[in-house]
């Protein structure tokens, strides 16, 4: 069952707002395998101009959902962050069926949950350095090809994962060309 954390920044959650979140999501369930608890981290935010913003996180055990949109209605930024998640699970879905399909495997979607903890504003007196965000993450054993997928679904710049062949920790990173870079440990 996916469960919903609703939040708003700016703007008050109503039930009809967070009926209307729930109704969108719950359009994506048929893509998960619903015996375990998942959480929809949900955060409405609307600004000064009165644009409306939407930003959905959805983690799970294999990887971690996350779209965002911004338009000048609530409920219209709602549709498109929904229907962006839903490409997004398609897309992922279709690449890691092919991609278990050539090797043989059966199930893409066992793998172990990445652990975030954050802990806010680190500072280093000697340096003058401020370390603003701690991340723990734990590698997951994966190809490049799918550090890529997923650093393109959570839209960031570079991905550090466990290379499943040489088992050493490897980044992918986008360049300013578009194209893509990989680095590995000795």
């Amino acid at each position: 069952m996916l469960k919903y954390n609703v939040r708003g920044e700016n703007i008050e959650v109503t039930d009809a707002l967070r009926s209307y979140v729930e109704k969108r999501l719950k359009k994506l369930e048929k893509y998960f395998d619903m015996t375990q608890e998942m959480v929809a981290h949900v955060n409405l935010k609307v600004y000064r101009d009165r644009t409306a913003k939407v930003e959905i996180t959805i983690p799970l055990p294999y990887l971690v959902l996350r779209a965002e949109e911004t338009t000048d209605d609530m409920y219209r930024s709602i549709d498109f962050v929904s229907e962006k998640l839903e490409r997004q699970i398609r897309k992922y879905k279709t690449r890691v069926n092919r991609k278990g399909r050539e090797k043989g495997v059966n199930n893409f979607f066992v793998e172990q949950a990445v652990d975030e903890d954050a802990n806010e504003e680190i500072q280093d007196t000697d340096s003058g350095f401020t370390i603003v965000r701690n991340k723990q993450i734990g590698l997951k054993p994966m190809n490049p090809e799918e550090a890529i997928l997923q650093m393109n679904m959570l839209e960031h710049d570079f991905f550090v994962f466990q290379d499943a062949e040489t088992n050493g920790t490897s980044i992918v990173y986008r360049r300013n060309d578009g194209q893509y870079g990989l680095i590995e440990t000795k």
